[in-house]
């Protein structure tokens, strides 16, 4: 198999827009105040920096091994790394997410919350990484 190509300042770029995208889903004027509210948390929340940097460090690897499929799918255009970026979703991060939903008797709710945020993230970031290869 032939090594992929692989974009590194692209995959830093979408891993730090990751971030931005969660800093603004989990906002107090999106989904927040509902996500806190399912989990049983009270009160403001404070992202630590070591939050920041684990998720960041999540984010990095989420990027790098989508930039493989979408070499391995020759994905070129931001409908194709984004369609591509949606399938890895389904496969994955959504499966997963529901196995641990439904494990944990938790609402359904919840698992909209997080499945969706991951579900932009991946269509964004496979769209990006696809035009910026």
């Amino acid at each position: 198999m032939v090594p992929a190509q692989i974009n590194y300042l692209a995959v830093l770029a979408t891993a730090i827009i990751g971030l931005v995208i969660g800093a603004i889903w989990y906002s107090p004027k999106a989904f927040g105040p509902m996500w806190q509210r399912l989990l049983s948390i009270s009160g403001p929340t404070k992202m630590r920096p070591i939050t920041v940097l684990k998720t960041f460090a999540a984010l990095l690897v989420m990027s790098y091994i989508l930039a493989h499929f979408i070499d391995y799918v020759a994905a070129t255009t931001l409908v194709e790394g984004g369609v591509t970026g949606i399938w890895v979703w389904l496969g994955f991060i959504a499966t997963t997410l529901f196995i641990n939903i439904w494990n944990e008797d938790r609402p359904l709710r919840l698992w909209l919350i997080n499945a969706g945020y991951y579900l932009v993230v991946l269509a964004v970031t496979g769209g990006i990484l696809a035009i910026w290869a």
